[in-house]
C-alpha cells in the first residue's frame, strides 16, 4: 500500500514538474526570440542608417594633428552630426597615405547575412580601386587549379609605408615558372577595416560612433591627451561606515591602464592636477611609453623619485617633462637624466628638494636640453650648470638662492637668450648684483630678454656692463629696481641699440632727466616703455616722448614675459 502510494507520488511529482518546466522553457523561448527579432531589427536599422549618412552632402572640415582633451566623468567624445563629404575617403591606417577608396566603390549589392559576416570578418569588398595608390605583389600557387572562388590574388600594399591593404582577386591564377597576369582585369578588392582610416577628420570621428572597428582607428590615430581634473570622483556625502575601504592606488592605475591601452600611439601626454596618481600608475605607461615625447604631471603630490624611474624606463624618447609640485628629489632627477639623453625641455618649479648635484646630473646626460624652469627652489644655486651644453637657450630661476658663480655656470653654455632672476632671496641680493655683472664680460651674447625685477640691490655699474655686454637685447625689465640711478640709464640709452620693450615700473630713481636725457634721445629702436608709478609718471613720459611717436608709453606692468615659442 506504502509503496502504491508512493509510487503514484513520484508519478504526480514528475509530471507537475514536467509541466512547470514546459512554461518556463516557453517563456524563455518567447523572450529569445523577441530579443532576437529586436536586436536584429536595429542591427538592420543601424546598417541602413550607416549607408544613408554617406549619401549625405555636408560642407567639408578642416583636417589635421588634433589634440584630445578629456573632461572626466563625460562621454569622452562630444561629437554632433556634421558632415561627412558625398562619399567616405579612405587612407592609409598606417601612415595616413590617400589610397583613394571610395566608398562609392564598395560592393553593397548583397547587403544582408553575407555582408555582416565580412564585416564581423573585417574586410570590405570594393568593384574598383585607384592601382597607382598602391604596390601590387602576385602570390604565386603551383597549382593550375585554385579552390577559390576567384583564380589567383594580389597583395595590395600601401605605396608609402608598405603595410598590407588588401587583395586584388582575379579569374586566372599566377603559375609557378610562368608570367605574371598583370593583364588580366581584376573582379574584386577586398581591404582590411583596420588597415583604412577615413581621410577627413569629421568622417573619422563620426564613424567611431558607428562601428568598434573605426573607434579603433581613431584611438590609434589620436597623438595627445589632456586630462583638465583627476581621473576619479568619489561622492563623500554617501559614505558610511558600512561602505567597503576603496583601494584609491588601485583605482586610479585600472583607470589609467584603460585609457593608456586604448591609446597606444600617443607622443603627448599630461596628467596635470590628477592628485590621485601615484607612483604605481606610472607603471601603466609601457603602453605607450615607446612614442611618448611629452609628459606633463603638474601638481601630482603622489609622483617621488620612484615613480620617475619608471618614467625613465618607459619612455626612453621623452623630449618634454613637467614635474611642477612634485615630491622628487636628485635621486629621481639623475635617474631620468641618464635614461632620457634626448630631453629637451624640464620644469622643476617648486621641486623643493632639488638641489645642484640633480642639475648636474641633468646638464651633463641631457646634451640636448633647451629649456629648464626651477623657480622657488631654494637649495639651487646654480652651480650644477658649469660646463653645460650651447643649447641652454631658455633659464627661469624665479626666487632662488642663485650665487655669482651660479650665475655663471647658467650663462657658461653661451647659448642663453632668455634669464629669468626676478624675485631673489633677500639675503642674495648682493650676490646676484656681482653675478649679473658676469653677463657683460662676454657669457651672454646671445641674450635677447633678460627679467630682473624686482633685484633692489642692482646698481649702475651691474646695469652699465650688462647694457655693453648684451648687444642683442630686446627686451629688458627693470621693475622695482630701485639702485639704477642716471648713469645706468645713461648707460642703457647709449648702448641698448636693439632695446625693444623696457619695463620701468616702480623705479624710484627714474627722473624726468632720466627719461629725456637716456632713454628719449637713446634706445633708437624702442617701441614699447611700461611705466605705472603713478598718474603723473606717465603723463611725463608721454609728454617727454612726444617728438618719437613711435614709442608708445603704457600705464601697465607685465610680470611674466619671455621669447614666444616658451610659452606652451
Amino acid at each position: 500500500m506504502i509503496r502504491t502510494r508512493l509510487l503514484w507520488f513520484g508519478v504526480g511529482f514528475s509530471v507537475a514538474g514536467a509541466a512547470v518546466s514546459r512554461l518556463i522553457w516557453r517563456d524563455i523561448g518567447i523572450d529569445r526570440y523577441a530579443l532576437f527579432s529586436d536586436v536584429k531589427q536595429k542591427f538592420d536599422a543601424l546598417e541602413a542608417r550607416v549607408l544613408n549618412l554617406e549619401a549625405v552632402s555636408y560642407p567639408k572640415s578642416s583636417s589635421g594633428p588634433y589634440t584630445l582633451r578629456v573632461v572626466l566623468f563625460t562621454p569622452p567624445f562630444h561629437h554632433q552630426w556634421e558632415c561627412f563629404e558625398s562619399h567616405l575617403i579612405n587612407s592609409c591606417g598606417n601612415c595616413g597615405y590617400p589610397l583613394n577608396l571610395s566608398s562609392s566603390n564598395r560592393i553593397t549589392s548583397g547587403i544582408g547575412s553575407q555582408y555582416r559576416k565580412s564585416i564581423r570578418k573585417g574586410s570590405i569588398s570594393f568593384l574598383s580601386v585607384d592601382l597607382s595608390r598602391f604596390t601590387q605583389v602576385d602570390e604565386v600557387n603551383c597549382f593550375p587549379v585554385s579552390w577559390s572562388r576567384y583564380g589567383s590574388k594580389t597583395k595590395l600594399l600601401c605605396r608609402q609605408c608598405g603595410v598590407h591593404i588588401g587583395h586584388g582577386h582575379r579569374d586566372s591564377p599566377t603559375l609557378c615558372g610562368f608570367n605574371s597576369s598583370a593583364g588580366t582585369p581584376y573582379k574584386k578588392f577586398t581591404t582590411k577595416i583596420r588597415a583604412l582610416q577615413p581621410s577627413e577628420e569629421c568622417d573619422r570621428e563620426s564613424f567611431s560612433l558607428t562601428c568598434h572597428r573605426w573607434l579603433y582607428i581613431q584611438n590609434s590615430s589620436v597623438q595627445s591627451l589632456q586630462f583638465k581634473r583627476s581621473l576619479r570622483q568619489l561622492n563623500l556625502s554617501s559614505s558610511s561606515h558600512s561602505q567597503p575601504t576603496l583601494n584609491i592606488e588601485s583605482f586610479e592605475s585600472f583607470r589609467l591602464y584603460k585609457l593608456l591601452t586604448s591609446f597606444r600611439h600617443l607622443q603627448s601626454l599630461s596628467l596635470s592636477g590628477c592628485k590621485g596618481i601615484c607612483d604605481l600608475c606610472l607603471t601603466r605607461l609601457e603602453h605607450c611609453g615607446s612614442n611618448l615625447q611629452s609628459l606633463r604631471l603638474d601638481s601630482c603630490f603622489g609622483i617621488t623619485d620612484r615613480g620617475l624611474f619608471l618614467v625613465a624606463t618607459c619612455c626612453p624618447n621623452l623630449k618634454v617633462i613637467s614635474l611642477f609640485k612634485c615630491n622628487i628629489s636628485d635621486t629621481g632627477l639623475e635617474a631620468l637624466a641618464n635614461a632620457s639623453s634626448v630631453l629637451k625641455d624640464v620644469n622643476l618649479s617648486y621641486c623643493a628638494p632639488v638641489s645642484d648635484h640633480g642639475l648636474k646630473a641633468l646638464a651633463q646626460g641631457c646634451r640636448q636640453l633647451r629649456e629648464v624652469r626651477m623657480s622657488y627652489c631654494q637649495k639651487i644655486s646654480g652651480v650644477g650648470f658649469r660646463g653645460c651644453s650651447s643649447t641652454l637657450a631658455y633659464m627661469e630661476a624665479e626666487c632662488c638662492k642663485l650665487e655669482a658663480e651660479g650665475i655663471k655656470g647658467i650663462l657658461s653654455g653661451g647659448g642663453l637668450e632668455y634669464l629669468n632672476v626676478s624675485l631673489p632671496i633677500p639675503s642674495h641680493q648682493n650676490q646676484i648684483d656681482g653675478g649679473l655683472a658676469a653677463i657683460g664680460t662676454g657669457f651672454a651674447t646671445s641674450l635677447k630678454i633678460l627679467n630682473i625685477r624686482m633685484c633692489n640691490s642692482v646698481g649702475d655699474e651691474c646695469i652699465a656692463a650688462i647694457a655693453k655686454g648684451c648687444p642683442l637685447l630686446q627686451e629688458w625689465n627693470l621693475a622695482s629696481c630701485h639702485a639704477v640711478s642716471i648713469s645706468g640709464w645713461k648707460a642703457i640709452g647709449l648702448n641698448c641699440n636693439n632695446l625693444k620693450k623696457l619695463h620701468v615700473n616702480d623705479c624710484r630713481n627714474l627722473c624726468d632727466r632720466g627719461l629725456m636725457l637716456a632713454l628719449r634721445d637713446g634706445c633708437k629702436r624702442l617701441a614699447i616703455l611700461y611705466v605705472n608709478r603713478g598718474f603723473r609718471r606717465i603723463s611725463r613720459a608721454k609728454q617727454l616722448f612726444k617728438c618719437r611717436p613711435e614709442v608708445d608709453a603704457k600705464e601697465e606692468e607685465v610680470i611674466y614675459i619671455g621669447p614666444n615659442w616658451a610659452f606652451r
